[in-house]
């Protein structure tokens, strides 16, 4: 394999940074050069709503400047990704296209789910962190922004969380009161304090976590005060709590000269470390766990295992369906009539291969609109679907983007209610997206009039294309008029979508 040069360019809310990598055979990935540049966005988009003029021309410069260090390592490829700054900005189009005019660099902004799932990617590759959330873990990403939490038992996404805390923001929202006065951590504590404890109570309320997992800055600099061996990536929370207590007394330039740190006047540092012993003493977890990687780090794996670069031992599809089938199970929906709607929509979709032209990923998309499809009926058995849409698209589920998750209600809503025109659905999604619905949303209403009953009432399902028509053969010894008659209504449609009319052939079985 030849080594290709790759380079990773992050917008956060204070901060843009630049990092090199090159991905060779023997070491797949590696960082070669780290560049950081402060540009505080966050100054205007979280008081203003809007990036000003100043600031604009000051990240233009950074990029320039950052398009000539490319030019010097002549990287390859690169990929440029702005966060939550962009997305709370109210002028986010026309910066992007000043910054591109200027700059030749196209930034695209991440929604929330693609940041997040980007960052804990650069968790995810490393060896030990399958072993890790065995044993009950909490990933929690910490920005300027925002935090996300997300919570593994046995192994498996339990849930995840965007709290809007970060430390960009809160300083901002405390700024009338200054980094100098007295009590400044107190003041911190008690803005985030409401959010952790509701937090906890909502989905940590049986769940005993051992290892929390931090990705965000400054957390290696306070590793290191806590655990002075080198190299040490994993302390315990009493250690690591009771070390930073001792900094709350302490000023921003006795804190920064105590972790050796070059920005010695940074106003967000009290917020990162009043953030990081909040969360750690609310969690309640054994130990810490911080293996050293941001954003950047995701962005380049990401770029590695979609070009297939690199394969990661971590099967992120499974933390889909994981996190689907907790979310089923908080609206009390999650039932044997899932798993088998489950396992029948992914039969006629493999079935149908060549007429659907669609892939893996859509085949994952499927399989969680199939497992969320009931969980509106908590809300209002009257209005399930249109219920069960403001769920999913509500609802963060780590891995999925905004995209996917507007495909997979709409997979839903529209397994029950009649497609709408693409015209009404445009503001949501392209002609692309829209067709996946149409696709996905019919085979999920012929699985689902297959188990209409909820009585998994079929052995030995089988299925097969045959002189335009899907040939669905199942061995019973029940009686399924309903579920021929619910076929017959829900074929007009599928009829419609795929030129192809499902049929089922009855094979009888006595006991």
């Amino acid at each position: 394999m030849k080594i290709t040069t790759f380079a990773a360019i992050y917008i956060g809310s204070y901060e843009v940074s630049l990092k090199i990598f090159e991905f060779g055979a023997k070491k797949p990935i590696r960082e070669i050069d780290h560049i950081r540049a402060r540009v505080e966005l966050g100054k205007d988009s979280y008081q203003k709503g809007y990036i000003g003029y100043e600031l604009m021309e000051e990240l233009g410069n950074v990029l320039s400047e950052f398009k000539k260090i490319m030019e010097g390592y002549k990287v390859d490829a690169y990929e440029a990704y702005a966060g939550g700054v962009f997305r709370d900005s109210k002028n986010d189009v026309f910066v992007l296209d000043q910054l591109y005019i200027r700059t030749g660099i196209k930034v695209r902004v991440l929604s929330n789910s693609e940041q997040r799932f980007i960052g804990y990617k650069s968790v995810a590759f490393h060896e030990e962190f399958d072993e890790i959330t065995k044993h009950g873990a909490a990933v929690v990403d910490l920005g300027g922004d925002s935090l996300q939490v997300t919570l593994f038992a046995e192994g498996k996404v339990v849930t995840t969380q965007h709290i809007m805390l970060g430390a960009m923001r809160l300083r901002e929202q405390l700024s009338a009161i200054g980094n100098s006065a007295v009590h400044y951590e107190k003041q911190i504590e008690e803005m985030v304090n409401k959010d952790l404890e509701v937090f906890k109570s909502l989905y940590m309320k049986d769940l005993k976590i051992k290892t929390i997992i931090f990705i965000g800055d400054y957390i290696m600099e306070l590793m290191k005060k806590t655990e002075k061996k080198a190299d040490k990536k994993l302390v315990s929370s009493e250690k690591f709590v009771k070390s930073m207590r001792k900094f709350y007394r302490k000023n921003v330039e006795q804190i920064a000269a105590e972790l050796n740190l070059s920005n010695e006047n940074d106003p967000l540092l009290v917020p990162y470390i009043v953030l990081y012993t909040r969360i750690t003493e609310e969690l309640n977890a054994e130990e810490i766990w911080a293996p050293g990687v941001n954003v950047s780090d995701g962005i380049a794996n990401d770029y590695a295992q979609r070009h297939k670069m690199v394969k990661s031992m971590h099967d992120f599809d499974a933390d889909i369906i994981a996190a689907a089938k907790q979310l089923s199970l908080r609206y009390e929906s999650f039932s044997p009539h899932i798993d088998a709607l489950t396992e029948m929509s992914a039969l006629i979709f493999d079935t149908m291969k060549k007429q659907h032209g669609m892939g893996k990923r859509e085949k994952l998309l499927l399989q969680v609109a199939a497992i969320l499809h009931d969980c509106g009926k908590y809300v209002s058995l009257a209005n399930g679907p249109a219920c069960a849409y403001e769920i999913i698209k509500s609802t963060e589920i780590i891995g999925l983007s905004h995209l996917e998750r507007e495909v997979i209600a709409c997979t839903v809503l529209y397994n029950t209610y009649p497609l709408a025109d693409y015209e009404e659905l445009a503001d949501r999604m392209d002609k692309n997206s829209y067709m996946k619905v149409a696709k996905l949303s019919a085979i999920l209403r012929v699985a689902n009039a297959m188990d209409r009953s909820h009585k998994q009432k079929f052995q030995n399902v089988k299925a097969v294309i045959r002189d335009r028509q899907l040939v669905i053969t199942i061995e019973t010894q029940d009686d399924i008029i309903l579920e021929k008659g619910l076929l017959m209504a829900k074929a007009e449609y599928f009829e419609r979508v795929f030129g192809i009319k499902p049929v089922i052939r009855e094979k009888r079985i006595y006991s």
